[in-house]
């Protein structure tokens, strides 16, 4: 939740829960002073809580929202959410992602993967993921998106992860899915653009390769930033050392990214985040 900042507001909160029978599990709040935001995160056991679930939106909005100029979202653990995985040819990313998933780290399903090149099937076969592919064109954009989104309600996916998916979505694709679609690049950008960042960056000489995993906007890869990394690089790497390191830091920094998303640990406001530990 994200409100003015004022004096009270922890104590409110805290009383709506633990007057109702709640007992608190996690709590972390930020004050924004430059800006005089208040933001908190706050999970609670439903086991004796008086309020039954299905009304806790329509009692919390009544009570305090509105008095205190809340904006909140109220989620519960027992939804898992459904995550589908978006894919060109590259399957760094990919495997990571399906690893983690195959491996328990995170409590999310993938009902399918979905790409406009078919090199990644052989992966999803391996995992036992159903795999689409959207043949996308300047010409029939607009009508594969409409198919891939009928795809994804259909499937009830709640998020999408562009796993180096090589394809500008939208504005009307994207606003079906605000701060809920999740990208990773190299953080090269603006200063090293095009197809070949890399051999730009090792041109250049740089001591420094990361990588940015943020929220698809309508602006390209500007929008609020979840996760990044960097690391050195020193005169004896090679291009292609460059490539690797910036690979494993795309792995890292997409997956982590991921995990607060599902973890619901995320807060976007005014295209920044506060990221919830």
């Amino acid at each position: 939740m994200n409100c003015p900042d004022q004096p009270g507001i922890i104590a409110v909160i805290t009383d709506f829960i633990t007057v109702n029978g709640g007992n608190i599990m996690y709590l972390d709040q930020y004050v924004d002073k430059a800006n005089g935001i208040f933001y908190m995160r706050v999970e609670w056991d439903l086991d004796g809580f008086i309020i039954p679930k299905e009304k806790i939106s329509d009692y919390f909005n009544t009570l305090y929202a509105k008095r205190y100029e809340l904006m909140y979202s109220l989620k519960f653990s027992s939804q898992k959410q459904r995550m589908a995985i978006f894919v060109s040819k590259m399957s760094h990313c990919l495997y990571d992602i399906l690893a983690r998933v195959v491996a328990g780290e995170w409590d999310v399903e993938v009902p399918v993967i979905i790409s406009n090149h078919p090199d990644m099937e052989k992966v999803a076969r391996q995992f036992g993921i159903r795999y689409e592919v959207f043949h996308i064109t300047k010409d029939n954009k607009e009508q594969m998106e409409a198919a891939e989104m009928a795809l994804l309600r259909e499937l009830n996916v709640d998020f999408i992860v562009l796993a180096r998916y090589m394809q500008v979505l939208s504005s009307d694709f994207i606003s079906h899915y605000p701060h809920h679609i999740i990208n990773i690049h190299h953080s090269f950008l603006p200063a090293f653009v095009g197809a070949k960042p890399y051999h730009a960056a090792y041109d250049r000489g740089v001591k420094l390769i990361g990588a940015t995993s943020h929220y698809v906007t309508t602006d390209l890869d500007a929008g609020p930033i979840i996760e990044q990394d960097i690391t050195r690089i020193t005169h004896k790497d090679t291009i292609d050392d460059l490539v690797k390191k910036g690979r494993d830091l795309e792995k890292i920094v997409l997956s982590r990214a991921v995990e607060k998303h599902i973890q619901r640990k995320i807060l976007t406001y005014n295209n920044k985040t506060v990221v919830f530990s």
